[in-house]
C-alpha cells in the first residue's frame, strides 16, 4: 500500500506490521439501513523522525453480503481522520504562522461547514498577498486589482501569473458568501464541500510557487554565494579544505 504520512508529507510503502484494520458491530440490532459498525485503521509513519500515529474511523452498515465485517460504501454514516485532525499538510517555517494557521483551520471545518472554510481560506489569500507582494488595501478586490496590474505591467514577482491572478479573484468571490453575509442575509448560495477543497487547494499551491519557489531560489543563490566564497580565500592564499568540502557538496 502506498501512503503519504500527513504528519511529515513523506511518500512511503506501508508493512503489515505498520498497519491495523478492524470492524466491529455496534450490537444495538439492525436499523433501517443494515447492522451498524465501526470500522477503523491505523498506521505508523516509517520515517524515524516522525513515527507518528494516523488513525481513521468509519461509522456505517455491512451489506450483509462480503464475508467478514466490512462497512459498505453506499452505508457510511461517517467517517473521518481523527489523528491528526483535518486534511492539511505540514507547511515549513518560512510560510507565516498566521497563513499556516488559518490554512490548517479551513481544512479542519471543509467538510462540517464548508462556507466557514471559504471565509478562511479568503482570509488565508489576503493574508498572502499582503505578506508575499506588499500589497495592502481596505478591500481585497482592491488588492487583486493591484496585482493584476503588476502581472501586466511586468513588475510582479516571477511566480506571479495571470492565470494565478485569476483563480485568485474566483476564490475571493467565494469567500465573501461568508464575509459579507450582513449586506444580503436572505441570499443563501451553498458552498459544497468539493468547492472549498479546491480552494484550500489554490492555497496549497500558492503555498508552494510563491513562498515556496522563493524559498528554494534564495537556497540556490546563497549556495553560490558560498562557492563564490570559497574561491576566494584560495585565490587569496586560504586553505582548500574548506574549499573542497564545498565542491564536494556541489
Amino acid at each position: 500500500m502506498n501512503w503519504t504520512c500527513p504528519h511529515c508529507a513523506r511518500a512511503q510503502t506501508v508493512t503489515e506490521a505498520r498497519i491495523s484494520q478492524s470492524c466491529t458491530s455496534l450490537g444495538v440490532g439492525e436499523t433501517c439501513i443494515g447492522t451498524p459498525a465501526i470500522e477503523r485503521m491505523a498506521i505508523v509513519c516509517a520515517n524515524p523522525d516522525c513515527r507518528q500515529l494516523t488513525l481513521w474511523i468509519r461509522i456505517g452498515a455491512d451489506d450483509g453480503k462480503t464475508q467478514g465485517w466490512r462497512i459498505d460504501p453506499r452505508r457510511v454514516l461517517f467517517e473521518e481522520q481523527i489523528i491528526p485532525r483535518g486534511s492539511s499538510k505540514p507547511q515549513p517555517e518560512f510560510i507565516p504562522a498566521p497563513l499556516r494557521e488559518d490554512y490548517a483551520e479551513a481544512c479542519l471545518i471543509r467538510d462540517l461547514s464548508p462556507k466557514a472554510s471559504a471565509t478562511l481560506t479568503r482570509r488565508c489569500l489576503q493574508g498572502i498577498i499582503r505578506d508575499f507582494t506588499g500589497i495592502a488595501k481596505s478591500r481585497l478586490i482592491d488588492e487583486i486589482s493591484v496585482l493584476k496590474a503588476a502581472v501586466e505591467d511586468g513588475t510582479a514577482d516571477r511566480a506571479v501569473t495571470e492565470e494565478t491572478v485569476k483563480a485568485i479573484d474566483h476564490v475571493r468571490s467565494l469567500g465573501n458568501i461568508g464575509a459579507h453575509m450582513e449586506k444580503d442575509i436572505d441570499v443563501i448560495v451553498p458552498v459544497e464541500p468539493g468547492e472549498a477543497q479546491a480552494m484550500i487547494e489554490l492555497i496549497e499551491m500558492l503555498f508552494d510557487e510563491w513562498y515556496g519557489a522563493r524559498e528554494r531560489r534564495q537556497q540556490r543563490l546563497s549556495r553560490i554565494e558560498q562557492i563564490k566564497a570559497a574561491k576566494e580565500a584560495i585565490k587569496n592564499g586560504g586553505g582548500s579544505s574548506a574549499v573542497g568540502a564545498t565542491e564536494e557538496s556541489a
